[in-house]
């Protein structure tokens, strides 16, 4: 695992110089398509490396269904840090909802500010630019808890951000749940880089409930954390009133 960490290094390092020297030449249309292709094909190859070299077993095809089905927010839990890389590896136009931090990281925010992904530390602004790039046909990838799942897997979920509900709220689009199920808690909250998870690290990523667009933020974040938690405890899903349009 520390080769395939070690890959995803050079995916990135690779492209940073590029993304750096682009960003401000090409049109904005332009970069942003350049930019989430270069991270999907990036991170397709990196998937690959992990389960040629690491014996990584990873179910993704569920995800592949939603490349053309036009602007929605797409939720998914978040056990690991690969699950953004998962994620994005299969969809061509997808904007990360994500962590100032990241944005500001060498190895990653370069590309991501080619990707026109989009920052989370001033959410009134980044409420308005999710909106624009789901009029736009994209599908902002976002994970509602906010960070890693602490203590996964013995805790499913930490409790979720109005972000997700704000976001779709405010564009009018339906909310598209993922769930995520790893074999083993690697690289999630708390893990060291240098610690090597049980092998075959597996994972499998798929399509659950679709929310038609809400009305309400609250009473949505509400019932999209007992949903989440159902899924991923195994329990029924629980009734809950409707909040959708």
């Amino acid at each position: 695992m520390v080769l395939g960490l070690s890959a995803l290094a050079v995916v990135c390092l690779s492209w940073t110089p590029l993304a750096i020297a682009l960003y401000p030449v090409l049109p904005t249309p332009l970069g942003r398509w350049v930019g989430r292709q270069a991270i999907m094909r990036g991170f397709r190859l990196y998937v690959g490396v992990l389960r040629t070299v690491c014996a990584c077993r990873f179910d993704l095809s569920a995800i592949d269904a939603l490349r053309d089905q036009g602007p929605m927010v797409i939720a998914a839990n978040h056990p690991s840090l690969l699950d953004a890389v998962l994620i994005t590896s299969r969809l061509p136009n997808a904007v990360c909802f994500m962590k100032a931090d990241i944005m500001d990281n060498p190895l990653f925010g370069a590309g991501a500010r080619m990707a026109r992904y989009v920052r989370n530390d001033h959410l009134i602004g980044a409420i308005q630019s999710c909106r624009r790039e789901l009029q736009q046909g994209a599908q902002i990838v976002i994970f509602p808890e906010g960070t890693r799942t602490l203590g996964y897997p013995g805790n499913v979920l930490n409790p979720l951000t109005r972000s997700t509900a704000l976001i779709a709220t405010r564009a009018n689009v339906p909310v598209q749940t993922l769930i995520v199920e790893f074999s083993s808690p690697y690289l999630g909250k708390g893990w060291p880089l240098w610690r090597k998870p049980s092998l075959p690290l597996t994972c499998h990523i798929r399509l659950g409930r679709r929310f038609e667009a809400p009305r309400d933020a609250r009473l949505f974040t509400q019932e999209l954390e007992a949903y989440f938690r159902a899924e991923l405890s195994g329990t029924p899903t629980p009734v809950a009133a409707s909040v959708a349009a």
